[in-house]
């Protein structure tokens, strides 16, 4: 049987938002380390990890900038670290692997497809941009795509789940990620227990109405019967009612400054800010949150004493 217990994710940073948004977004890694630490002891499970250039926040995947704070994190807290494979759009396949293979964490992302991935909308909310590259970024997303073709996705699944007995958190897009995913479990590539992210609210992917909520969720049990897991991500104002949905259905959830800059109508201070609010919710919902060893044992880790940091 299931444990009944609903994992936290954080997602600290992410690629998604820039500096002239929110003034607590953290991008140096110090800052990275220490919002990573809060927001497993105020009870995250898992840490989803990105980094930025420590001198303007904009994306980077450069091991060496994981590497300022990664180890900080290994040795504060017994979080489970999840270092993303999608970093931005604009970064090519062997960019986004680069740190991952460097690392060989417990979790990784992957993104089940390519896709549009639209954030120039953000461009429309009149601001003072500290750093040139942020309207650029923002505007590149019109005309490029997040690209994973299933070629992608093998890879990354040999040098990585192979390579290096990492297991991923599938990110779901949409309906047909989730058939995506059963390709690969059809052919032996991936097994259970799956840990599969349904994300909502992203320009270019499913919208975040709780219809494709239930509809997400019965076409994986559909595909998947008893073998995976469900966990929900939603962009924006959308993050706390779909994932308190989510909680509610049996799934876990995913909440930080990568997918929502605010705690309800302020912006949120810290990572560790939404964190707190959703274990108040959950635990409301008389709702136990797992731990990062419960966490560990219900997605089938390897440890972390088998990291390479």
């Amino acid at each position: 049987m299931k444990s009944k217990k609903v994992i936290i994710t954080c997602a600290v940073t992410g690629s998604v938002h820039t500096p002239s948004m929110s003034p607590h977004l953290p991008y140096r890694p110090e800052d990275i380390a220490a919002q990573s630490i809060e927001a497993a002891e105020a009870g995250a499970s898992i840490l989803h990890l990105h980094a930025r250039d420590p001198e303007n926040g904009r994306p980077t995947a450069d091991p060496a900038v994981f590497m300022r704070f990664l180890p900080v994190i290994k040795q504060a807290c017994d979080a489970v670290i999840n270092i993303s494979t999608g970093g931005s759009s604009l970064m090519t396949l062997d960019d986004r692997l680069e740190a991952a293979l460097s690392a060989e964490p417990e979790m990784c992302s992957l993104n089940m497809g390519s896709m549009n991935f639209g954030l120039y909308p953000a461009l429309d909310r009149p601001r003072e941009w500290q750093h040139e590259w942020e309207p650029q970024l923002l505007e590149a997303t019109r005309s490029t795509l997040f690209k994973n073709t299933f070629a992608d996705i093998e890879a990354i699944l040999k040098r990585l789940g192979e390579g290096c007995g990492t297991r991923f958190e599938f990110e779901c897009y949409d309906v047909g990620h989730l058939y995506t995913l059963a390709h690969f479990r059809d052919r032996g590539l991936v097994s259970g227990p799956l840990f599969i992210q349904f994300v909502f609210g992203v320009l270019g992917g499913i919208g975040a109405d709780p219809e494709n909520l239930v509809h997400m969720k019965r076409i994986a049990d559909k595909l998947f019967g008893e073998d995976y897991r469900f966990s929900v991500l939603a962009a924006g104002r959308h993050q706390m009612p779909m994932i308190t949905m989510a909680a509610t259905m049996g799934g876990s959830v995913r909440v930080g400054l990568e997918d929502s800059l605010y705690d309800g109508k302020e912006l949120a201070r810290s990572n560790a800010t939404q964190v707190k609010r959703i274990r108040t919710i959950l635990e409301g919902l008389s709702l136990d949150v797992a731990t990062p060893e419960e966490a560990r044992a219900m997605l089938g880790l390897k440890g972390g004493d088998r990291v390479a940091f």
